[in-house]
């Protein structure tokens, strides 16, 4: 249960220093590298588009760019001085015109994806629907940080949605890796509640497995009764007092990801509490 190379995506002034606080609450665990990667935008002119950009434009459109990178730089470099852990500044530039592409190309190798829950566009307005290309595409599991959070613990009590699917397993699997190892780790099953939760076998074997690794771990079953599975998952995280929600993203079908993609959809743009991503 460790983590050694976390990857942080500073797309804004307004988000970066709550996305390395709460980094820096994982990082300092088990002595992490934390990697705060920037992106340059590219400006992109389709060929198809018969339009002259001026070259003024070009040139204001550059300064913008660096004049950005510079005070996002600046806020990084307060946070590395103030804490131990190895820290490294990535500046790219996008080539694409995509940042989700750069971001993606550079998460293959890292532990966890540390994310903005979706920005308001106040810097970079073309990063729309940017952590829902990162979760599907990157193949590693994305913690994202709700807008104005604060993170002081993450990883030890941890509220895991729990379903019959290969995501939610990605989804277990990725969890072990941030929680501590004497964590209290609820799983949730929403739906109907079975007459016999003994007879729950996936779950029960779950949660054995979890337990040999250190954390203390429970099973509850919740009704939906007329709420969306989302509001179920922050109403028990909320009451259990936990720090972080873990669970299965998108779908692997079209018809699977209309239903399932709208609730992590919904948990990207409305929670309340750090959620890690698995897909």
């Amino acid at each position: 249960m460790t983590i050694r190379t976390i990857l942080v995506c500073l797309t804004s002034t307004g988000s970066a220093a709550e996305l390395l606080r709460s980094a820096a609450v994982l990082a300092r665990r088990d002595n992490a590298h934390v990697i705060g990667l920037y992106v340059t935008e590219s400006l992109v002119v389709y060929p198809g588009i018969a339009m002259h950009i001026p070259e003024v434009t070009f040139g204001k459109f550059v300064a913008s760019q660096k004049a950005h990178a510079k005070e996002v730089k600046a806020i990084f470099d307060t946070f590395s001085k103030s804490e131990d852990f190895p820290t490294e500044w990535r500046q790219i530039d996008s080539e694409s015109g995509f940042l989700a592409d750069s971001i993606i190309a550079n998460a293959r190798f890292v532990d966890l994806i540390v994310m903005a829950q979706e920005d308001d566009g106040e810097d970079r307005p073309v990063i729309n629907n940017l952590q829902e290309r990162v979760i599907k595409e990157s193949g590693r599991p994305v913690l994202v940080i709700p807008r104005g959070y604060t993170a002081e613990k993450l990883g030890e009590t941890v509220l895991l949605g729990w379903s019959d699917t290969r995501e939610a397993t990605r989804a277990l699997h990725d969890m072990m890796t941030l929680v501590s190892a004497d964590a209290s780790v609820r799983v949730l099953r929403v739906g109907k509640t079975p007459g016999n939760t003994l007879a729950d076998h996936t779950a029960i074997d779950l949660a054995a497995a979890l337990s040999r690794h250190g954390p203390s771990v429970e099973i509850v079953h919740r009704e939906k009764d007329g709420e969306t599975v989302p509001d179920v998952l922050a109403q028990e995280a909320f009451e259990m007092g936990a720090d972080m929600i873990a669970t299965g993203a998108f779908g692997h079908s079209r018809a699977y990801d209309f239903v399932i993609g709208a609730a992590t959809r919904h948990l990207l743009r409305d929670a309340k509490l750090p959620v890690m991503f698995s897909k």
